[in-house]
């Protein structure tokens, strides 16, 4: 269950652009919110003005999502929101992955766009670093998604959960299913994808030996594939239902980060949930050829889980 969450802001309107989410997460959740500044060693100058920014930041961002509880929540005895201001003097990164060390928290919320732009944020030396050591989950948020992605306008949200067939990449899968559970089973639908890469055919053999021309051959060799892809698939979608949950699970075929944007693209989604790891570790998923290329080609947020065992 997730009871703590950690934005940090770095002064600029784009880091901002979490503020919809935090508020939205934190009062339909009840999450405790502490809001993160860092303030860089050559500006300790000007700590008065960092500390003023972060408490203007604290009293807009708890009457919003204060209201949020109320308009969401209609039980009696539901717990009062925490929200507070921390800041710290330093380096960025390294401030924000040893303050939700030191305090347990459980989601990170971070601006895929900050002070310095796409650049630093995404993949530079502030989300990069967050993203490559944080215990937490990490739900990177771009700015400018689209208003109807946040608010929960339709009667169920719909979360998109890629998988490769590896462990490393389901043990993003608790994280979903407490996420979901805590925001209510019956209004989330899950849809696992696994994108598959057509194998590599190779003709071993004569033509005279074969009972299927090389062109049928290929396609049996190919839905075979695709079978076991959807075996897989289906058996971790019944682990889920078991427990409560509403899963729905689909195969595609082709380039992996191209098949699950355009899948994002076609349907809509409101949040993908993805392991940093997956079949060829960190390089692959979390910064090569497939998170990296989701990450900038979509229009919705990412919700990133790092392996605890790696």
């Amino acid at each position: 269950m997730y009871k703590r969450m950690l934005v940090p802001l770095d002064g600029s309107k784009l880091a901002e652009s979490v503020f919809v989410y935090a508020k939205e997460l934190a009062g339909r959740l009840d999450l405790d919110m502490t809001l993160f500044h860092v303030c860089p060693q050559a500006e300790q100058e000007l700590v008065s003005m960092h500390q003023a920014y972060i408490e203007r930041a604290v009293e807009s961002i708890r009457k919003q999502a204060e209201e949020v509880q109320q308009q969401t929540r209609t039980q009696s005895g539901v717990k009062a929101l925490e929200v507070r201001g921390e800041m710290a003097v330093g380096h960025p990164a390294e401030e924000i992955l040893r303050y939700a060390d030191e305090n347990n928290i459980d989601l990170v919320l971070l601006a895929t766009h900050g002070h310095s732009g796409v650049r630093r944020w995404v993949m530079g030396s502030v989300a990069d670093k967050v993203l490559r050591a944080s215990k937490a989950p990490v739900w990177l948020v771009r700015a400018g998604i689209p208003e109807e992605v946040v608010h929960d306008q339709l009667p169920t949200r719909t979360l998109l959960a890629p998988l490769d067939g590896s462990e490393l990449a389901e043990s993003l899968l608790p994280h979903v299913e407490a996420l979901v559970k805590q925001r209510g089973a019956e209004l989330v639908e899950i849809v696992l994808i696994r994108v598959c890469e057509a194998p590599f055919i190779t003709a071993d053999y004569p033509d005279s030996a074969m009972r299927l021309t090389w062109e049928e051959h290929v396609e049996y060799i190919k839905s075979m594939f695709r079978a076991g892809c959807e075996d897989y698939l289906q058996k971790v979608a019944a682990r889920l239902r078991d427990t409560g949950l509403n899963v729905r699970s689909e195969v595609l075929m082709g380039d992996p980060a191209d098949e699950i944007t355009n899948y994002v693209t076609k349907y809509p989604f409101n949040l993908i949930a993805m392991s940093t790891h997956g079949r060829s570790g960190l390089k692959r998923w979390a910064y090569g050829s497939v998170a990296n290329k989701v990450l900038h080609g979509v229009n919705i947020p990412i919700f990133l889980v790092r392996p605890q065992q790696l």
